[in-house]
């Protein structure tokens, strides 16, 4: 009868690794960031009389979009480019894609960070009104 418990003890600790190391693996989902980007170096795109300049940061490498618009927040802009994909919600846009990289805090722990000018952005991107000249970073984020 020990032994038998013995046995069914060590078959429940090694089923409780493989569910904790196919846990683990689901959080490194897209482990090459950059494959799945639309662009992988600088780009300027649009027309428009405002200039924005936007660097998507990730661990790996970053790339900088001047963006050349007339739309009046950086969300417009952005999705008028293709930028970024998201859901709408209860606080606005929750972007989960920016030039086609994965960051959803559901699937693989990640998030986007976004920053204006160098601080924290108090409001998401379909609420932050765009000027001439404004400078932002949106910067994979990993718990």
């Amino acid at each position: 009868m020990k032994k038998k418990i013995a046995v069914l003890t060590v078959w429940i600790l090694i089923l409780s690794l493989v569910v904790c190391l196919s846990a683990c693996e689901k959080k490194e989902v897209q482990a090459d960031l950059w494959s799945e980007a639309m662009y992988t170096d600088d780009a300027e795109l649009g027309s428009g009389e405002k200039t924005i300049k936007v660097e998507v940061i990730t661990p790996e490498k970053t790339v900088t979009f001047t963006l050349h618009t007339d739309e009046r927040t950086l969300g417009e802009a952005l999705l008028s480019h293709n930028l970024i994909e998201g859901e709408k919600g209860a606080y606005g846009l929750y972007v989960k894609k920016v030039n086609g990289i994965l960051a959803d805090y559901d699937i693989n722990g990640c998030y986007w960070g976004f920053n204006k000018n160098g601080e924290g952005m108090m409001t998401g991107v379909d609420g932050a009104e765009i000027s001439d000249g404004d400078r932002y970073s949106i910067v994979y984020t990993k718990q």
